[in-house]
C-alpha cells in the first residue's frame, strides 16, 4: 500500500520576542541598544525531529496536550508552513479543515468564495463549476450564496468552509478539531460525509481532545508532547497511555 503522507525527520522552530526593559527608540539610544531595539530574538520548538508515516485510506487521529505541536503538524502537512528542517512528502490532493473559512474574502460572495477555494485546492474552474450545485446545496446556503460572506452568520460562514473542503474530492483530508460544524442536523450530516470518506478509503488526519472519538473512530494515533512523538499504534492502546500519564500529572 502506498503511503499518503511521509515525515520525515521534521522540526519546526518559531521566532519568539522579549522586551529588554525599554519601549521606546529614545531609551534604546540612551542605553545603547538601538540594533537591538524593544526585543531580544529566540525561538520556540513546536516540533522537534517527527518522523512517521501514513499509508493511504488509514484515518489517523492526533491528540496530545494543548500546544504539543498538533496543528503545527497539521499545517506543515497543508503547506501552510514550511519545516525548518526534514522533509514531508504527500501523494494526493489535499483539504483542509485548520480554521474554518480561512482564506476566505469578507467582500466576496459566496459563490466567488468558493471559486477562490478550489482553485487555492488545485482544481480547475471547470472542474469548480461542475461542483458548485453541490457545494451550494450541501451548504444549505441556496439563498445566499451570491451575498457578500461578511454577511453570513457565523454558522452560514462554517457551513461554506466545510462544503468546499468535503466536496472538492480530496484525497486527503485533515481536520482540526472541525470532525462536526453548525447546528445538530447539520453536524449529523457532516458526521455522514466524513463515515463516507472513511468508506471511500480517503486518508483522514484528525486533530482533537475528544478522545472516544479517537478511539472508536480513527485506525491509528499519534500521541504528541512538547513537540515530539511519544506514540504511534492502536488508538485504545495509546489513549490509555495518554490518560495514565495525564492522571499521574494531575495527581
Amino acid at each position: 500500500m502506498k503511503d499518503a503522507i511521509i515525515v520525515e525527520h521534521v522540526s519546526k522552530r518559531f521566532k519568539k520576542y522579549s522586551r529588554r526593559g525599554y519601549t521606546t527608540l529614545k531609551d534604546a539610544v540612551l542605553k545603547g541598544h538601538l540594533f537591538h531595539f524593544g526585543r531580544d530574538r529566540s525561538y520556540i520548538e513546536a516540533l522537534k525531529d517527527v518522523t512517521f508515516t501514513v499509508p493511504q485510506g488509514t484515518v489517523l487521529g492526533i491528540i496530545g496536550p494543548n500546544g504539543a505541536g498538533k496543528s503545527t503538524l497539521l499545517r506543515l502537512i497543508a503547506g501552510i508552513y514550511r519545516p525548518t528542517s526534514g522533509r514531508i512528502v504527500v501523494n494526493g490532493r489535499v483539504s483542509a479543515l485548520l480554521n474554518l473559512g480561512l482564506g476566505f474574502h469578507p467582500e466576496l460572495t459566496g459563490r466567488e468564495n468558493i471559486i477562490i477555494g478550489g482553485l487555492a485546492m488545485g482544481l480547475s474552474r471547470r472542474e469548480i463549476m461542475k461542483k458548485m450545485d453541490e457545494i451550494i446545496h450541501f451548504a444549505e446556503l441556496e439563498d445566499f450564496i451570491d451575498a457578500p460572506v461578511r454577511t453570513y452568520s457565523s454558522g452560514m460562514y462554517m457551513r461554506l468552509a466545510f462544503s468546499v473542503a468535503v466536496n472538492v474530492d480530496p484525497d486527503i483530508l485533515l481536520l482540526d478539531e472541525v470532525l462536526a460544524v453548525g447546528d445538530a442536523s447539520f453536524a449529523e450530516k457532516s458526521r455522514r460525509r466524513m463515515d463516507e470518506f472513511k468508506e471511500q478509503g480517503k486518508t483522514i488526519l484528525l486533530v482533537t481532545h475528544d478522545l472516544a472519538t479517537v478511539e472508536n473512530w480513527c485506525y491509528q494515533t499519534l500521541w504528541l508532547d512538547k513537540g515530539e512523538v511519544q506514540a504511534l499504534g492502536d488508538p485504545r492502546e495509546v489513549v490509555a497511555r495518554y490518560r495514565a500519564q495525564a492522571a499521574a500529572t494531575v495527581s
